[in-house]
């Protein structure tokens, strides 16, 4: 038997990152198997779905490593539309589903119970098909159906506390439950690798693959993924989108990597590891069944990491999209024509230790390609008390002449001017770098006036110096 395994996103919004770690999953669990794995979009929800939501899907997909020729499809869902009615023609005809007319304010009627589920009243009606007629499907009233789970064992559930489900809307149209069985049987799924949330419908599922005289496939439930508070991770609550990583500056080997620490690790004490590693030592019945907590602050941390390892020269190029801007990615502060790409490679080896995420990188170097530079009024305030502008007066008079433009040489002579005013460098250069960079945080200071050259570091200076009268 080949193994294939299947990732079935929905094109209706941007990529959760959850569905990130589980397509990764997948997509491990096939190359270790010499498998297969399929991308389906399930794309019926019409009112919902966008073309552009689909190629983000693919987009989001080859960033993170599975790449357009390393699987089967796109498939589209809508596309098997004959087969879901098939399948539900035969469920019908075989006796195994029914129709039914019930709509919800009848069956509350009945049960008195607004919470009580469908009680089986059409069952025995012997209904035919017709307009505004669901069709149900005939659960067992005895048993138990046992969902054999990779990661979390044989989940059992009492087939008396399973309504008779709808797998037809009144229209003929399938719905999820009915759909997305036809479409794994289709195509010849044999391992169904998903989130934990898919769990209580499972056991509907079994009994549909049983019923259409199929065996079901091998089932693995990953944890939900939850925030610091141990909620699931909500789009309109948490940040989930994988794009909006990608955007702001987190390397895909990093996120990947950290993706699949969410419920396992590899062994040893490590957890930034090859991803040959990974893709070695995964194992699914390894799978913590326990909610993964997507920290935020872990990640970043994870992507410090693998910036500070990376060459110089793949630091530079992966800057690239913030230092010019792209589609999604805003436009720096300065025009096309001021970037210096000489002072950048100059400045990328100091500003590679300080950053976390690529978009960090903007306000690092600014000062190097604006004008006049940023003023930071916080900044401003904190760093110009009572004597900076004699201090800045005597450290432009003081770097007028010096006889080296060099870092060492400026820092030496800052350390000079600071002395003769009881301060000490940490002190003296505060002004120096608000008025220069606009900041009081950054890249070493030295290093960065080295760069910004003598000229437009006393102008500067000057300028300061006139904002402070």
């Amino acid at each position: 038997m080949t193994v294939r395994v299947r990732f079935a996103p929905s094109p209706t919004g941007m990529f959760h990152v959850g569905g990130a770690r589980s397509a990764l999953q997948n997509w491990i669990y096939a190359k270790q198997q010499g498998g297969v794995f399929v991308l389906r979009i399930e794309d019926t929800d019409a009112a919902r779905n966008s073309p552009e939501w689909t190629e983000g899907i693919l987009s989001a997909l080859d960033w993170i490593g599975i790449s357009r020729d390393s699987y089967e499809g796109p498939y589209f869902q809508s596309s098997y539309a004959d087969e879901h009615r098939a399948a539900a023609r035969r469920l019908y005809e075989s006796g195994r589903a029914y129709y039914c007319d019930c709509t919800r304010e009848a069956v509350q009627a009945r049960t008195g119970n607004q919470y009580t589920g469908y009680d089986g009243y059409c069952r025995d009606r012997g209904l035919p098909p017709g307009e505004g007629r669901a069709l149900r499907f005939r659960t067992p009233d005895e048993g138990s159906t046992v969902v054999v789970d990779l990661i979390r064992g044989e989940p059992t559930f009492e087939n008396k506390l399973i309504e008779d489900f709808v797998i037809a809307r009144g229209d003929g149209s399938p719905v999820f439950l009915l759909a997305n069985v036809v479409d794994d049987l289709t195509m010849g799924i044999t391992h169904v690798i998903r989130a934990e949330e898919h769990l209580p419908n499972t056991p509907k599922q079994q009994l549909l693959w049983d019923a259409l005289g199929v065996k079901p496939p091998v089932w693995a439930h990953v944890p939900v993924v939850v925030n610091e508070k141990r909620q699931k991770l909500s789009k309109r609550r948490d940040k989930v989108a994988l794009e909006a990583y990608r955007d702001e500056g987190y390397l895909a080997d990093a996120m990947r990597n950290y993706l699949m620490l969410l419920g396992w690790a590899p062994s040893g004490d490590r957890e930034i590891v090859p991803w040959s590693v990974i893709e070695n030592e995964f194992r699914l019945d390894e799978v913590n069944p326990s909610p993964a907590f997507f920290d935020e602050k872990k990640l970043r941390a994870f992507n410090g990491e693998y910036i500070r390892a990376l060459p110089v020269e793949e630091f530079v190029a992966a800057c690239q999209p913030w230092l010019a801007g792209t589609g999604t990615i805003a436009p720096p502060p300065w025009q096309p024509e001021e970037f210096d790409p000489a002072a950048f490679a100059a400045v990328a080896p100091l500003a590679q230790t300080r950053i976390a995420v690529l978009s960090e990188i903007v306000p690092n170097v600014d000062f190097l390609f604006v004008a006049t530079p940023l003023i930071d009024e916080a900044a401003w305030t904190k760093a110009m008390k009572e004597g900076s502008a004699e201090l800045l007066d005597a450290t432009v008079a003081a770097f007028e002449s010096v006889a080296s433009w060099d870092a060492e040489t400026l820092k030496a002579t800052l350390e000079a001017v600071g002395a003769e005013r009881g301060l000490k460098l940490g002190k003296a250069q505060a002004p120096v770098r608000v008025a220069v960079t606009g900041r009081t945080v950054g890249l070493p200071l030295f290093e960065s006036l080295e760069v910004l050259g003598p000229e437009r570091t006393l102008t500067r200076l000057r300028a300061a110096r006139l904002r402070l009268f």
